[in-house]
């Protein structure tokens, strides 16, 4: 429906009511009509003219749409009659409201999707509480991109609670599906819109993610979720570390810094719990960060490497640099390393030195070369 548009009928000025219940009730009465017009119609015409039950349906139903074949026509008064006053001048004026009817719900339909106000019937979808200040758009094609790439979310509905886009979601959001309801997380009538409780997950994003002052907001949409008991399916941003202890203890099932750059790291938390602590930690010098070792690699395989590093409490190997300088990630286990350098994840209070990684990986050649020897005394006996 335009907007400023005069209401069609009298009833569109009750705006207390929804427009579309109304509209929607107002075509259910006039098919009632109608339907009781035709069977009306269909008696007359079976009773005074001179054709069968078939043949009265053909006749009226080929008269109210106004296609007229011809084959058959009222031959008698009554009949007649019954099609001016029954058909012509009733069923035909219903079956054009009913169709107007049916436009103007089209529209007002169309209004309400652009401008977020369209109740969607959604059952286990992703509902995204609030939108990045900047980059919004970008931030939420990436999202659908990553989330819909893992197995078992490939068709995942999306949906945003939002106060951004009142003139409706760009068109590449629309094309990858996304659809949005113009509210606020700490309205429960709004939570009920976007079906919140059927939700497999709430995401909450900071309103601001550089003000901590904007944890207070998602700290009243957390408190709103925790009293629905849909904090287990919560995963939200906290922009200050020291209020995660207040999300914790509502019951908040994930809770992570804002990361606007890399909204992977959102969708890792969200369909794997727990792995936002190790991606977080990989990103500060709190617990445990990545360390590249310059150190030449030639004759041990991953596992090796792997399993001398953490044998001597070192720290979990990560990749290896090749000799053309690429980054190799989780490479094959069984395959001989050749590459000059090591990310290593280690503890940041205590970071080992290359010449203890390099003496780790001395000794587990030792080990493997006297297991070896070992193994080949065994058979030579044998």
């Amino acid at each position: 429906m335009q907007r400023n548009r005069r209401p069609l009928n009298p009833e569109h000025q009750q705006t207390h009511l929804p427009m579309g219940s109304m509209i929607l009730k107002r075509m259910k009465r006039l098919f009632l009509i109608l339907s009781g017009m035709l069977a009306f119609q269909i008696l007359v015409i079976w009773t005074f003219e001179d054709l069968n039950l078939f043949e009265s349906v053909w006749i009226t139903m080929t008269t109210v749409s106004t296609v007229g074949y011809g084959d058959f026509a009222p031959q008698t008064l009554m009949g007649r009659i019954s099609t001016i006053v029954v058909m012509f001048v009733g069923a035909i004026t219903l079956l054009t409201l009913i169709v107007s009817d049916f436009i103007e719900y089209r529209f007002y339909r169309r209004e309400r999707i652009l401008t977020g106000r369209w109740v969607y019937k959604m059952n286990d979808h992703i509902v995204i509480i609030n939108t990045p200040q900047t980059g919004g758009e970008q931030y939420f094609l990436r999202f659908a991109s990553q989330v819909r790439s893992v197995p078992g979310y490939t068709s995942i509905p999306i949906m945003l609670l939002t106060r951004q886009f009142p003139e409706g979601l760009p068109p590449e959001l629309r094309d990858v599906g996304l659809v949005h309801y113009h509210g606020s997380g700490f309205d429960p009538e709004a939570l009920k819109a976007v079906h919140a409780g059927s939700a497999r997950h709430i995401v909450v994003l900071a309103a601001d993610e550089s003000d901590a002052y904007s944890d207070s907001l998602t700290f009243d949409i957390a408190h709103r979720l925790c009293e629905l008991n849909l904090g287990n399916r919560a995963t939200i941003e906290c922009v200050s570390d020291a209020n995660r202890p207040r999300f914790e203890n509502l019951g908040i099932r994930t809770v992570l810094r804002p990361v606007r750059t890399y909204p992977e790291i959102m969708v890792r938390s969200v369909v794997a719990p727990g792995s936002e602590k190790v991606l977080e930690d990989l990103f500060n010098y709190e617990h445990d960060h990545p360390h590249r070792y310059e150190i030449t690699l030639d004759d041990l395989n991953w596992a090796d490497i792997v399993s001398a590093l953490i044998r001597h409490g070192i720290g979990t190997a990560l990749a290896y640099i090749d000799r053309d300088d690429q980054v190799i990630c989780h490479p094959e286990i069984n395959t001989e390393i050749e590459g000059k350098g090591l990310i290593v994840l280690v503890k940041s209070n205590h970071t080992p030195s290359v010449e203890v990684v390099k003496e780790a990986l001395d000794r587990y050649r030792d080990f493997i070369n006297r297991w070896h020897e070992l193994q080949t005394a065994s058979k030579s006996k044998e």
